[in-house]
Formats: C-alpha cells, sequence, structure tokens
C-alpha cells in the first residue's frame, strides 16, 4: 500500500501528461507568439466590459471615436510595436520625445482622452494591471464590433514601452505612398498584400482633414474641415470601402493606387474586387489581419512596464 501511494502507477503517469496536453494545446489555442486571450480572466476580469462601457460612453458624444481609437492602434504598432509609445507626451527630464508631434499624427491623431478615461477606470478596479498597450489593442476590436464589424478573440499580455522612436514615427503610412512603398513599409512588418488591402478596410469608416484627400480641400473647404472617408455609411464598418474603390470614389490617394497603380492588377487589385464581393470574406481577413498587426513586437514577460498613466513612464 505504502509504495503504490508514493510512487504513480504508469496508467495514473499517462492520464496526467495527456491532461497536461490537453492544457497545453486548448492554452495554445488561443495564444499568439507569447499573448493569451486569458491573459487577464483571473487578475482582471472585468478588463473587456471595462474597455467598452468606456467607448460606449465616449461614442454618444462624439461619432469619430470608434474610428480614432483604431488608427491610434495601427500608429502605436508601426512605430515600436503595439508597446503603447504612441500615447507618451513630451517628458525631456524623462528622455522623452513624444510621437504625437510628427506629421502623421500632429493636430490628427485623437482619442487620448478616451484611452485617458479607460486607463482611470481600469486603475480603479485593478490596480497596476492592465497595460496601456493592451488598452489599444482592445479598443481597436471593440470599436471595429460596436460600429457592425466583426468580433475576435483579442490576444493579450503586452507590456508597455519606456520609449519612443521619432525617425520611425515619421515613417509612418502616409495618404501620399505609392503602392510600391506601402507594400515596403507593410512587408517591413511582416505584413502581406491581404493585410494592407484588409487593414486599409479601416477607412470604411471615420473622417480624414480634406488636405490629405484627392481633392485637396478644392471644394472650397478651410484647411482641416472633416470629409467622410465613406459618404454613404461614414459611422459602419462595413465592406462599402471597396466598392466605392472599384468607382474611384474613396478619398484618400493610398487606398486609390491599390486599383489604379500599375503593379495592382496582379496584387492588391484582385483582392479589392474579392472583398467588394463578400463582406464576409473581408470581415474574417480583417480580424486576422488585425491579430498579426497586434502581435508585432509585443513586451512580455517582465520588459517594458505597467504604466500608471498612459502619458507618462513611471517613477
Amino acid at each position: 500500500m505504502a509504495a503504490s501511494s508514493s510512487l504513480p502507477s504508469a496508467a495514473n503517469c499517462g492520464l496526467l501528461l495527456a491532461a497536461a496536453l490537453v492544457l497545453l494545446l486548448s492554452h495554445g489555442a488561443h495564444a499568439q507568439g507569447g499573448l493569451s486571450s486569458s491573459f487577464y480572466d483571473n487578475s482582471c476580469p472585468s478588463t473587456r466590459d471595462i474597455v467598452r462601457r468606456v467607448i460606449q460612453d465616449a461614442r454618444v458624444a462624439d461619432t469619430r471615436i470608434p474610428a480614432s481609437l483604431i488608427r491610434l492602434h495601427f500608429h502605436d504598432c508601426f512605430v515600436n510595436g503595439c508597446d503603447g509609445s504612441l500615447l507618451l507626451d513630451e517628458d525631456l527630464q524623462a528622455g522623452i520625445m513624444t510621437e504625437k508631434k510628427v506629421p502623421a499624427n500632429d493636430r490628427s491623431a485623437r482619442g487620448f482622452d478616451v484611452v485617458d478615461d479607460i486607463k482611470r477606470t481600469l486603475e480603479n478596479a485593478c490596480p497596476g494591471i492592465v497595460s496601456c498597450a493592451d488598452i489599444l489593442t482592445l479598443a481597436a476590436e471593440i470599436s471595429v464590433e460596436l460600429a457592425g464589424g466583426p468580433y475576435w478573440s483579442v490576444p493579450l499580455g503586452r507590456r508597455d514601452g519606456t520609449t519612443t522612436n521619432i525617425e520611425s514615427a515619421k515613417n509612418l503610412p502616409s495618404p501620399f505612398d505609392p503602392l510600391e512603398t506601402l507594400q515596403e513599409k507593410f512587408k517591413n512588418l511582416g505584413l502581406d498584400d491581404t493585410d494592407l488591402v484588409a487593414l486599409q478596410g479601416a477607412h470604411t469608416f471615420g473622417r480624414a482633414q480634406c488636405q490629405f484627400t484627392m481633392r485637396n480641400c478644392t471644394n472650397g473647404q478651410a484647411v482641416g474641415a472633416l470629409v467622410n472617408l465613406d459618404g454613404v455609411t461614414p459611422d459602419v464598418f462595413d465592406n462599402k470601402y471597396y466598392g466605392n474603390l472599384l468607382q474611384g470614389r474613396v478619398e484618400l490617394p493610398s487606398d486609390q493606387v491599390m486599383l489604379s497603380d500599375p503593379v495592382a492588377a496582379t496584387t492588391t487589385a484582385p483582392i479589392i474586387r474579392r472583398f467588394s464581393g463578400s463582406q464576409s470574406d473581408f470581415f474574417s481577413n480583417f480580424a486576422t489581419s488585425m491579430i498579426k498587426m497586434g502581435n508585432i513586437g509585443p513586451l512580455t514577460g517582465r520588459d517594458g512596464e505597467i504604466r500608471k498613466n498612459c502619458r507618462r513612464l513611471n517613477k
């Protein structure tokens, strides 16, 4: 009896190993690059509900907020990886030059106050747990869903960066980039032509300042006047963007080149036609591409920090 209780039988060992393997595989199904959709299930189970509630409240007063929040996520991930560096304010004493002042962000990136509200609410509920980088990632998915777009399970567990990268921020994709430049910028981050076309589909909602459009404020608007990116459903996340592209009715030059550029015929144009004909195909690929983008250079483990205030480093 004593011997059998101190040494598990071969059968019991086999059962334990099988159970461990099932647990490992079930966890891996939700994990991406060291991240996991269940990361906050125990430490802050109300995370997603809090982010959603704050965005819903903000959206009542400002219908542009969902599109603005997803743009923050794009402009964060494309610079230092998805580390929340875009959220840092200028702090020369701490050696921080803000990415908010580069041309792609200056007077156009917005929604920082909503991120502050989300962070403040999360800190009240779960102090020091949820990173600003994860707030941006969750806010992007929830914003899309609230606007009628797809839902996807967001891998979480990013930590916040402690540096900014001004030179990289100055090289963000531009509304005036030719197609080959856009393809190169996406490829440098591990994103292919399908990702490019799918992620550009975020221009199906929101607004742009008229000086960035193909008409360049020629309708008599003042510089900075806002133009709907989709004239029919500007606040709805759908696949009408691709129909607009095929009809030459998009606003941004960087969108139209995906159809009109000489190299588009064999690269991006077939994908545009595919997404135009199937909203479910677009939604599926958009979700996949958002997860890929969200996996660009995340800080995990003990790297970085969990900021108490998204605008500045912890002391």
